[in-house]
């Protein structure tokens, strides 16, 4: 498989913290990678060091097969869209005319502008000023500038944290469509179920360290009670070991016409990131 990340025992220090200690990990083409931790954990960071933004302490990390430090060329920013808390938006500018500005400076065209703002949902809304913004729609003003130029890797840094859950789905729904289309995103984030949504693969970090990295299924896979749970027709539950030696109980249950619905009970990726670390995420 091609990678479009590759970063090797990375550190980053700042005075005497360590922020990032020794991460190792790569990202595919065509990949939804989740970085995913508690605010603080280091995820920022990580992706400034991606973009070119910072230079690490010790380690390396590689795009497009370039040193981070040098990714910040214009040759290869072209291939970059970042989505972070820095908005670089114009406040007295229309929500159009801000898209419209980084289209001549991306040299694409201005039709690009009415797809990205379907994508985000504010095509009736794109002649507001930015000032007059909520957080929200300031923050889907930043995702569809960082899509204008059709992008092969994206940096998004937790791209729906101001959201609403049908804004938040939408936009899960765009970034499916831009894997589809071969992009590679590199997301951060601490909301689980967005992870589950969306990632390929994920990885959990906490206290600068890399504690797990696999896919979401995996990861229930692996941490799962080996358990069943039956729900019947009069409203009760019946939990059974995964084997064959209670295939008998699930048959007779069957006959009876008595279940409702069997599903296994898999941890969500937020119990497994607080088996893992001993706390939530915030």
């Amino acid at each position: 498989m091609e990678s479009v990340i590759a970063v090797n025992s990375l550190v980053k220090v700042f005075s005497d913290k360590t922020v990032l200690d020794h991460l190792q990990f790569k990202v595919y083409k065509g990949e939804i990678f989740g970085f995913l931790g508690p605010s603080g954990a280091g995820k920022t960071v990580t992706i400034k060091i991606l973009t070119g933004q910072l230079s690490p302490t010790d380690g390396s990390a590689y795009v497009f097969d370039v040193p981070s430090t040098e990714i910040n060329s214009p040759q290869y920013l072209k291939k970059l869209g970042i989505m972070t808390d820095n908005s670089g938006l114009y406040q007295r500018l229309t929500i159009y005319d801000n898209l419209k500005l980084y289209c001549e400076l991306y040299r694409v065209s201005v039709k690009r502008i009415g797809d990205v703002l379907e994508m985000v949902q504010l095509q009736d809304v794109q002649k507001k000023n930015v000032a007059t913004l909520s957080k929200g729609m300031t923050q889907r003003v930043i995702l569809a500038r960082a899509l204008l130029h059709e992008p092969e890797l994206l940096f998004l840094d937790e791209p729906t944290a101001a959201l609403d859950p049908v804004n938040s789905k939408h936009i899960h729904k765009g970034l499916l469509e831009l894997k589809e289309k071969g992009t590679t995103i590199f997301l951060t984030t601490h909301d689980m179920n967005e992870a589950e949504s969306v990632c390929d693969r994920v990885a959990f970090l906490d206290k600068g360290k890399i504690q797990l990295l696999n896919k979401p299924k995996r990861l229930r896979q692996r941490f799962s009670d080996a358990t069943m749970t039956l729900e019947l027709v009069d409203g009760s539950t019946v939990v059974l070991e995964n084997g064959s030696e209670n295939a008998q109980k699930v048959y007779e249950y069957m006959l009876a016409n008595q279940i409702v619905s069997i599903h296994t009970n898999e941890p969500t990726l937020g119990d497994i990131f607080v088996h893992v670390t001993g706390r939530e995420l915030v």
